[in-house]
């Protein structure tokens, strides 16, 4: 029995993944079938609201792989699985990805302006407030054209995340 086309079985895999994952408490950020020689790569990244270490991954990893094999008809095959979390670099594009990032410097390209940095503070459906050269602006998720975690090697001034944590703190609108 020969198993669907690449898309075809990503997309049969990924609710059989999914419920894998969610079972214990992490998300599927994305699953990905290749070819390679004689075998199927499954790809898959997760993640988790507090981030996902090396143990988390080797957790995910055993229930992805019960989870697949379980389902070996779907695969029809020799398959090779790798579950990774996802990089530093990886794009902000979802909402969760921006609340899992309070308070980390984040580099904001809009879709119209220039580039600039800014500190993640509170987060909703729709944007997320971040604190820009010492002021609170607020960020449509609409008006992003990429945002990425910018890595740092010293603690954030207190400062800031004082004013980020703030109740009483002024919004900028943009």
């Amino acid at each position: 029995m020969s198993s669907p086309p690449r898309g075809e079985l990503a997309a049969q895999l990924t609710p059989v993944v999914r419920e894998a994952v969610e079972a214990i408490g992490f998300d599927l950020e994305s699953l990905d079938v290749n070819q390679a020689g004689r075998r199927r790569l499954v790809k898959v990244v997760v993640d988790g609201d507090d981030g996902i270490g090396l143990d988390e991954v080797a957790q995910a990893s055993r229930a992805v792989s019960a989870a697949l094999d379980a389902n070996e008809h779907l695969i029809a095959g020799p398959y090779t699985l790798e579950v990774t979390s996802p990089g530093a670099d990886r794009p902000l594009t979802r909402p969760h990805h921006w609340r899992r990032n309070r308070l980390r410097l984040v580099k904001v390209k809009p879709v119209d302006a220039v580039e600039f940095f800014g500190r993640v503070g509170d987060v909703d459906e729709t944007g997320v407030v971040l604190l820009v050269k010492g002021g609170l602006r607020r960020v449509e998720f609409r008006t992003v054209e990429r945002a990425v975690v910018e890595v740092e090697f010293k603690q954030p001034p207190v400062e800031e995340l004082a004013l980020l944590e703030g109740k009483h703190v002024e919004e900028e609108s943009e």
